[in-house]
């Protein structure tokens, strides 16, 4: 029995909010990988697939955990840890400091500044690109004479959700 492949593709569209399927974007970043003569392995595609399965934000515990129920065995962190790193270098996964989780990246095909807006009340992130900051953080680096290796910006406050939650809540008094 052969299994039906998903086909990589790159993303064209300069407005995509990140509509993908989860196996289609593995998927790339396995191409990716291929194309730079990087190894996607066993355990590096797993955590990948599980960051998509996730949904949202996870730290590598959370990933630990979910990799011990999958598999019915242990995993140590530092092999996580290690295959997180690999997927962050390869621009697959960025890693969001105020929350100390990862989450994949919507578009590792494009090269992007990323800007993640992140909701302190889900704790859901949203991965947006806007080449008018990256053209900001620039010139201001130029200014200053500073050469970026990586830039990335994170706002956290309230998704929509959430906002209309706290104001349905302050409405009723609770």
């Amino acid at each position: 029995m052969t299994r039906a492949s998903t086909r990589p593709r790159p993303c064209a569209e300069p407005d995509c909010r990140g509509g993908h399927s989860p196996g289609e974007r593995v998927a790339l970043a396995v191409s990716i990988c291929e194309r730079r003569g990087v190894q996607m392995t066993r355990l590096r595609r797993r955590v990948l697939e599980l960051l998509w399965a996730s949904g949202g934000p996870t730290s590598a515990y959370q990933l630990i955990e979910a990799m011990k129920q999958r598999d019915s065995r242990p995993i140590g962190p530092p092999t996580v840890y290690r295959a997180l790193h690999f997927l962050v270098a390869q621009g697959l996964v960025s890693r969001l400091e105020s929350l100390n989780a990862y989450v994949p990246c919507a578009h590792p095909e494009r090269d992007h500044d990323c800007l993640f807006f992140i909701c302190s009340g889900c704790r859901a992130s949203v991965e947006f690109e806007d080449s008018r900051i990256g053209g900001l953080l620039a010139e201001d680096a130029a200014v200053l004479g500073f050469v970026t290796t990586h830039r990335m910006v994170e706002v956290e406050g309230m998704c929509a959700r959430c906002a209309e939650a706290g104001a349905a809540q302050a409405g009723t008094g609770s």
